[in-house]
């Protein structure tokens, strides 16, 4: 079952559920046809749409909003913090085509820093699926969960079999002596990046995030402990993103561990998704020879874009 087949099916059983999009209909446009009084698209407006959300949901409704995510989580913000966050509205707020699946687009239409601006409102949750399957699978759990949420919408292909998705619960694919972090569609470059790093006699776990607020502390500080090195690996900005609420966490705890940010410092040159990650040095090769740069020499030693190969 897709996305839009799951918001089908969820509102067919509860009249409640209201989708409205700011004119971004590409995973949803059968909705009109099919549940036509539970559908709403507010145009390019995506400061009306949340001020329409929060009205609805004062009236009971749940609404589940759709725009760009740029758009949704900057230029609605205000709207999202005071209309929101201030009453913890049960708004479900899906951001389209977030950090590196943004690709060909300018700067403009690059959400880097959404997870930063969001996690900055008191109430709201953040859910970063790897794929399709992983959002179909949380989406009924968000929209009974009464607290607005912020989702980085993600529709490809399943790159892992996933365990249970729980609110607030990381998922562990596999453990190793150093640990990749990571969230969204990235998940699949570091499966890769490990199975580059096993060949070469370097034991690699990853943990799949999967929300960013509220994150598993419990089970992250048990990772931290036992991990000679914790690599955060993120499509966002360094700055408010996995990289600092790693970091947050470990100074909350008085924790000290070797940590390897790989994140974005300015914005990424457009391009085809695979030509982004293979310039900006976010593929599975580039990935692998900064963890293997790093242990060897305490540093990532940037030399050509081969990677070392």
């Amino acid at each position: 079952m897709n996305y839009q087949d799951k918001l089908i099916d969820i509102a067919k059983r509860n009249e409640k559920l209201i989708v409205i999009t700011a004119e971004n209909r590409a995973a949803i446009r059968n909705l009109p046809n099919i549940i036509p009084d539970q559908f709403l698209d507010i145009g390019i407006a995506e400061q009306t749409m949340i001020g329409v959300a929060a009205g609805m949901a004062l009236r009971g409704r749940i609404p589940v909003v759709h725009a760009l995510a740029t758009f949704l989580t900057m230029r609605a913000f205000e709207f999202i913090r005071t209309d929101i966050g201030i009453p913890s509205l049960p708004v479900k707020m899906a951001g389209a085509v977030p950090g590196f699946l943004s690709e060909a687009n300018g700067p403009t239409h690059q959400a880097i820093e959404d997870i930063s601006i969001m996690r900055g409102i008191p109430p709201v949750r953040i859910f970063c699926p790897s794929d399709e399957e992983e959002l179909v699978e949380a989406l009924p759990a968000i929209i009974d969960d009464p607290y607005p949420y912020y989702i980085r919408f993600n529709n490809s292909k399943p790159v892992a079999k996933h365990s249970p998705f729980r609110i607030g619960q990381a998922e562990i694919l596999k453990t190793g002596d150093i640990t990749i972090l990571t969230y969204g569609f990235l998940l699949s470059e570091a499966v890769l990046a490990t199975e580059i790093l096993e060949t070469e006699g370097i034991s690699a776990g990853i943990v799949n995030m999967r929300m960013l607020k509220p994150i598993d502390e419990e089970q992250i500080l048990s990772i931290i402990e036992r991990s000679s090195l914790i690599i955060t690996f993120e499509d966002h900005f360094i700055t408010g993103g996995l990289y600092s609420i790693i970091s947050e966490l470990m100074v909350k705890k008085q924790m000290v561990s070797n940590i390897l940010p790989i994140a974005l410092s300015n914005w990424f040159k457009p391009a085809l998704l695979n030509d982004v990650l293979e310039y900006e040095g976010f593929n599975a090769r580039a990935l692998a020879y900064k963890i293997r740069s790093f242990i060897q020499h305490g540093q990532v030693v940037m030399g050509d874009r081969n990677y070392g190969k």
